[in-house]
């Protein structure tokens, strides 16, 4: 394969002890309330079947979480992120605990960059230096425990968006839309009693996802699997069965192999006959109208490569488990409005428009570090979309007129900055430099919409 860009926490307290916290009733904004507990004296968190990860996700809600892990697994994580090893946690959340949740530090180079020891930012490496780095709870750690209906919480650290509205708003933009991608709004992360930060608090991609998203539940989901190789030829079993997120055990792939190898059989021009029986056009156009409108570079679109092979990352797929039917599932937004207007990350900028080619399809240098890229339009998936572009241009259309336009772009980032106010003035105070000042942040969101209004122009 290909070069990717991605380069591939508390045993239960002993004893008694008291700890002085601040629990959140957060509302529109930041509020604090002080309790000094006995974290033995806890309600044990019990799942209630009128529980539903809604209100995990809600927009007008911003929760507080309190994980606590002792001084052993904290350094075992501090010292070793990229690990991304789970060690044994509890999670506090509105006056219950949960016991024995598997904690660890999740990302890829772009989450771990300016926040390690290691001096090599596209091999990351060494301990943790940033006060705040993504983190992954996990519930049905040897159990088959949920909390809230979910598997897992992520929280992502936003380190390099200023804004600390990259996520947040493309996901809503692509679930508005009628595309079915993860929910996400802010978080307040306090650990082992100190407050750690403003996060993303952005829904996993996993089984309960799926089941609770696709009207045929259980079927495979992939993890970064093409339906292609960027030749045209078809993938082996075991490039699908590496990249299975639901099903490992019956490991079944034969489906999509299938889909493979008719992509394979067929040229390129030929390519519609076979992708029209296996991918919805109009929920296609629509991801790819809000990966287009939001500048998701970083995504499916983006083909990075070393020269000889290429291949794109950032995605799911889900398979259903009914039909000969699947569909891409958007990820990892945190680039995202970064080149609206100009090719400001050096490494993601991606110089065709979706349905264009260049350098007769073979690979090309482009951006500041001269990154191999392919154009995506070369490959047969989406190529096959092109000779539809006027219909694409209509859902762009119905896209700006009724969602994507500075009015309402502006009323939702006022209303969630109004949210996290207090928790980003809270963050400077405490982190300093590390993390963007009052004036900082309300500047990088001033030029989140002005970005945004300028390429809608």
């Amino acid at each position: 394969m290909g070069i990717k860009l991605e380069i591939r926490a508390f045993n239960k307290l002993l004893g008694s002890f008291f700890l002085l916290i601040f629990i959140s009733c957060a509302k529109d904004s930041f509020e604090s309330v002080d309790y000094t507990f006995n974290l033995n004296e806890f309600e044990e968190y019990i799942e209630n079947p009128n529980h539903s990860s809604n209100y995990i996700y809600d927009q007008n809600k911003l929760h507080r979480f309190d994980i606590y892990i002792n001084q052993q697994n904290l350094d075992i994580l501090n010292n070793n992120p990229t690990a991304e090893e789970y060690v044994e946690g509890s999670l506090v959340f509105e006056g219950k605990i949960v016991s024995n949740v598997g904690v660890r530090y999740k990302g890829s180079v772009g989450a771990w960059v300016g926040c390690l020891s290691g001096n090599n930012w596209s091999e990351p490496s060494g301990y943790k230096t940033c006060p705040k780095l993504s983190m992954k709870i996990k519930f049905n750690w040897g159990n088959e425990r949920k909390f809230y209906g979910l598997n897992k919480l992520q929280f992502h650290s936003q380190n390099l968006d200023r804004s600390k509205m990259h996520e947040r708003l493309g996901y809503y933009m692509f679930r508005n839309f009628g595309v079915i991608a993860p929910r996400s709004n802010h978080a307040i992360i306090y650990i082992n009693g100190e407050f750690n930060g403003i996060y993303a608090n952005t829904e996993q991609i996993d089984g309960p996802f799926t089941n609770k998203n696709f009207d045929n539940p259980g079927g495979n989901l992939y993890k970064e699997r093409w339906p292609v190789k960027d030749d045209g030829e078809s993938w082996s079993e075991s490039y699908f069965q590496s990249g299975l997120k639901t099903n490992e055990e019956i490991s079944d792939v034969s489906k999509i192999k299938s889909f493979s190898d008719q992509l394979a059989d067929v040229v390129n021009n030929e390519a519609w006959s076979i992708v029209e029986n296996w991918m919805d056009k109009e929920l296609f156009f629509k991801m790819l109208v809000v990966d287009r409108r939001i500048a998701h570079d970083d995504g499916f679109l983006h083909f990075y490569g070393d020269g000889e092979t290429f291949d794109n990352h950032n995605y799911y797929l889900y398979e259903d488990p009914i039909e000969n039917k699947v569909q891409i599932i958007p990820w990892d937004l945190d680039n995202a409005f970064e080149n609206l207007v100009s090719d400001i990350n050096p490494v993601t900028p991606i110089k065709d428009k979706w349905h264009e080619t260049s350098n007769n399809c073979e690979g090309f240098p482009h951006g500041l570090f001269n990154l191999q890229q392919k154009s995506a339009a070369c490959d047969k998936l989406i190529g096959s979309f092109v000779p539809f572009l006027d219909e694409y241009n209509a859902f762009d259309l119905t896209f700006r007129n009724d969602l994507y336009n500075t009015p309402n772009i502006n009323s939702l980032l006022d209303t969630w900055s109004n949210q996290i106010k207090d928790a980003v003035i809270q963050a400077h105070n405490t982190y300093g430099d590390q993390e963007p000042s009052l004036e900082v942040w309300m500047g990088s969101l001033e030029n989140l919409k002005s970005k945004i209004s300028q390429s809608l122009n």
